[in-house]
């Protein structure tokens, strides 16, 4: 075989050349390199951007869908100022206002049902005399719990 070869031939040729079929297994290898490369960084970057939503999930933030659609904006605008806010608001637990003021307003309703009615006095006009009919009927009993406390200090 040897002595077939060209003079300016080199004794050895390298393994990435291509063999005489034309398959080329260098080129297979960074294609198939290339396309794990890509589908990687599709990987990474989804999840990046789910980083926030999986944040609130976790915390079992009460601003979930907030960071969810600031998380949606960002991924198709590509504007990373939404996904710095939604992962600020995602690390940052805010104070649960709404669950006080649910129990306020419950409370108010219930000491509204307690109220003590008010004495009408002397009718004055047409409107006075119907307060004092509407004061004479039959009322709700007063359902408010009584004080089982003793004033300190009064002894008689």
């Amino acid at each position: 075989m040897a002595e077939n070869l060209h003079a300016l031939a080199p004794q050895y040729l390298p393994g990435f050349l291509p063999g005489p079929d034309g398959s080329d297994f260098l080129f297979v290898a960074v294609a198939i390199m290339m396309i794990a490369i890509v589908l990687g960084l599709g990987v990474a970057y989804f999840t990046l951007h789910a980083l926030p939503e999986k944040m609130a999930h976790k915390a079992n933030s009460t601003q979930l869908q907030l960071i969810g659609v600031l998380t949606l904006l960002a991924l198709f605008t590509h504007n990373n100022m939404f996904w710095v806010i939604a992962l600020l608001i995602a690390a940052v637990r805010l104070p649960d206002i709404v669950t006080p003021l649910n129990s306020i307003s419950q409370s108010l309703e219930r000491m509204k049902e307690w109220a003590i009615p008010t004495l009408v006095e002397a009718p004055q006009s047409e409107g006075a005399a119907a307060l004092q009919a509407d004061a004479k009927a039959p009322q709700k009993k007063n359902t408010m719990p009584k004080a089982t406390a003793t004033i300190v200090g009064n002894k008689g």
